[in-house]
């Protein structure tokens, strides 16, 4: 009764965690063996995971083992966050669908020229919708620092999303 408890809660946070390394760029079939991965690992170190520690736990493995499958594969350090609009803006005309297409083209790009750390807690909070306390929980930040890192990743994206306003 206890394990199959233990399977579900398991089962639930890693799916959040799931969706999360699909919104960063992995393909499904990796996120997939990632998330296997570290549901092996969670199962094998789980004695010495507190009980308020296992969701952070849980996604800095499953980041850290999508970092390494991308650093594997490209040998480069600088991973590019794939952030699919489609699933925020409803598609009713082709027109419609074009220039959702060309925003998140835009978005991309954008978000490819911030700093690594911000791009994840922009995708963090916004597109996964984690709260601040749940950031600062993953990261093993304070709440503030947070506050102050997502300030700072959010003017940096104005300032970049300006200046590529300027130069059309």
């Amino acid at each position: 009764m206890k394990d199959a408890l233990l399977g579900e809660k398991l089962h639930e946070k890693l799916q959040f965690v799931f969706a999360y390394l699909v919104k960063m760029g992995a393909k499904k079939e990796d996120a997939e063996d990632i998330i296997q991965d570290t549901a092996y690992k969670f199962l094998r170190y789980m004695d010495s995971i507190g009980p308020s520690q296992i969701q952070s736990w849980l996604f800095r493995v499953a980041i850290n083992g999508y970092y390494d499958l991308t650093r594997k594969r490209t040998r480069r350090k600088d991973i590019l966050l794939a952030f699919d609009f489609n699933e925020l803006l409803d598609e009713d005309t082709p027109e419609q669908a074009v220039l959702h297409k060309e925003l998140q083209q835009d978005i991309h790009m954008l978000l490819g020229q911030l700093k690594t750390q911000y791009r994840e807690l922009l995708l963090l909070k916004y597109s996964t919708g984690l709260k601040i306390t749940e950031i600062a929980q993953l990261y093993g930040m304070k709440e503030g620092s947070i506050k102050t890192i997502l300030h700072r990743a959010r003017k940096q994206f104005i300032d970049v999303y300006r200046r590529s306003n300027d130069e059309r």
